[in-house]
């Protein structure tokens, strides 16, 4: 299965993007809102049009970074808020991103990439994490699609990849924002 460039542009240029929800959702809300320390240095994969990179943003978050293989969404961010800094909008693969962060944030980029890469994944966000820095998001607890993103899951499946890197909660969301809801976990993973 090829979710390539071009593939992730031409959902976004054609407005096929029915994950997102055109604003940050409600359990990531509620998170950031609780955030004190405004330099923490936050990552969100596979941001797409990345409400939360600017709902962090206009709270005063300046380290937030999102990457994503696809330059339309990216530069929708730009468009949307002019102020973002540009250098912190990289369009790149996640998997070949270097650096450190104290927070990932996970909304929607799990569940997009191939499934034969979610134990990578486990792996990139652990290397990417400072010492004892978190993954917090959402995952689907679901089964959805199987030959085309969105790829569900469930918890156990989920555990498997995330506990040689991880300790923390995995937990049934008790405030998802529309359609999603009982069809979601929260994430709050500390890098061991």
């Amino acid at each position: 299965m090829e979710l390539s460039e071009t593939f992730w542009n031409n959902k976004y240029l054609h407005n096929k993007t029915g994950w997102d929800l055109g604003k940050i959702s409600n359990p990531l809300k509620e998170y950031v809102d609780q955030l004190e320390d405004k330099n923490l240095r936050i990552l969100i994969p596979g941001g797409g049009n990345s409400y939360e990179a600017e709902y962090l943003f206009n709270k005063g978050f300046k380290n937030v970074f999102v990457v994503d293989i696809a330059s339309a969404p990216l530069k929708r961010i730009q468009n949307r808020v002019p102020s973002f800094p540009k250098e912190n909008l990289i369009h790149a693969d996640f998997f070949e991103l270097k650096g450190t962060f104290d927070l990932i944030i996970e909304q929607t980029f799990f569940c997009a990439i191939n499934p034969e890469l979610r134990s990578k994944y486990a792996q990139k966000t652990h290397k990417l994490l400072v010492k004892k820095g978190k993954l917090v998001g959402l995952l689907f607890d679901a089964k959805l699609n199987e030959d085309h993103p969105p790829f569900g899951g469930s918890k156990q499946e989920y555990e498997d990849y995330f506990m040689p890197y991880f300790l923390g909660s995995m937990e049934p969301c008790y405030n998802s924002s529309g359609g999603r809801k009982g069809m979601e976990l929260f994430v709050k993973k500390i890098k061991k």
